[in-house]
């Protein structure tokens, strides 16, 4: 006897992980073949020609069983040396997380405090690289979407104030929770590493993380001193060449990662983000009209992934988590680091549509009416007025 069933099926609208199509489900539970057997360089290929138009990259980006904080680890390992100087940026919990990955290889952080509602300055980015006239700062951190937050940062922007200053750091991007949701361009934005992971846009189950890589970022690594073996990016060019990995891979993620990107270019990797955008701007005209504060301060950087929703001063965010996922049987995000029992947090990311939406807006405003938490009525209907009219 099942306990506890609730009918339905459960609302997963955390900013990730997302939402799995059953079709990629389907895909990943084909049998295992010989990672070293002919049949699989066909795997890898059709694999790596899908996933570069999704960075928008004519780069090599390479594949590593790992969480998207691997992916961090990868791209510092390879690029840098210890005691090397990095710029970065607090822009919330993602953000600090890396550069707590970064000092324990070694690196000296040049770390900027920031107040969690908005993202990297670009002028303040020009203002240190200007200040750095050695040159001793070897790259510069970016987080394009912090998923704590709601914010994203303005990639371009960071790269023009790089170039304008002349400084020869790498740039090095997070986009676990951007890409395939909103607008990346790995080469005509001029980033150098780009890391992302399985579990948001690309509508997977946690377990692969990417690394999108610049001719000069190879260049770099080829004269970096830190100590490490799996994560050697030469390793993996030689071996992607031919079709396979340095490792045994994951094949049933493999599987699954072919049939995700199948699904994202069939729809279009623009009608894709336009997708989210539209999703994304409903679900803020909901969080207005209840009268609720987006955590996010400049509308220029909204996200397309994820709302973070602040709850007015004496609730509890996390009490209100926990009456929807009660009463509804709905997961909303909950508030991390210092924003813990402060904000709850609406993923419309991956695989989602108009109907998803209105769902999730239903139970978030009957949760707050259930936890007795002061807001106006009709977000939902506001929100279904503008995806009718949209």
């Amino acid at each position: 006897m099942t306990e506890n069933f609730k009918p339905g099926r459960h609302f997963l609208q955390i900013p990730g992980p997302s939402n799995v199509p059953d079709s990629v489900l389907r895909a990943m539970a084909r049998p295992v073949i010989d990672h070293r057997g002919p049949e699989f360089p066909a795997l890898t290929f059709s694999i790596l020609d899908k996933l570069k138009p999704v960075f928008n990259t004519d780069s090599a980006v390479f594949i590593y069983p790992a969480s998207g904080t691997g992916g961090w680890e990868c791209a510092l390992l390879n690029a840098l040396s210890p005691g090397d100087k990095v710029l970065a940026f607090e822009t919330g919990h993602f953000a600090t997380l890396w550069k707590n990955v970064a000092e324990k290889l070694g690196l000296h952080i040049i770390w900027i405090a920031g107040d969690w509602r908005h993202g990297v300055k670009p002028d303040l980015v020009a203002e240190k690289l200007s200040e750095d006239s050695k040159h001793e700062i070897k790259a510069v951190l970016a987080v394009h979407t912090e998923t704590s937050t709601g914010v994203t940062s303005q990639i371009p922007r960071i790269r023009a104030a790089i170039d304008d200053v002349k400084h020869p750091a790498l740039f090095m991007v997070d986009a676990v929770s951007s890409l395939a949701c909103s607008e990346f361009r790995h080469d005509d934005w001029g980033v150098d590493i780009t890391v992302s992971a399985s579990q948001k846009g690309l509508m997977l189950p946690p377990g692969l993380s990417f690394n999108a890589v610049s001719e000069q970022a190879l260049e770099c690594a080829k004269n970096s001193l830190s100590q490490h073996s799996y994560w050697q990016w030469d390793t993996m060019l030689e071996n992607n060449a031919r079709g396979f990995f340095p490792y045994t891979p994951s094949t049933n993620l493999l599987y699954g990662l072919e049939e995700a990107l199948t699904l994202l270019h069939a729809e279009g990797m623009d009608k894709v983000i336009s997708r989210h955008a539209r999703l994304a701007e409903a679900t803020r005209i909901a969080v207005a009209a209840w009268g609720l504060e987006n955590l996010c301060l400049n509308p220029e950087e909204y996200c397309n992934s994820t709302t973070a929703v602040l709850v007015p001063e004496g609730y509890d965010a996390d009490a209100l988590r926990n009456i929807i996922l009660d009463r509804f049987n709905m997961s909303l995000g909950t508030g991390l680091g210092k924003l813990k029992g402060a904000i709850f947090r609406i993923g419309h990311i991956g695989d989602f549509n108009e109907l998803m939406l209105a769902g999730t807006l239903g139970g978030v405003e009957m949760g707050l009416q259930a936890a007795d938490i002061p807001y106006n009525a009709g977000g939902v209907t506001a929100a279904l007025n503008f995806l009718a009219a949209s």
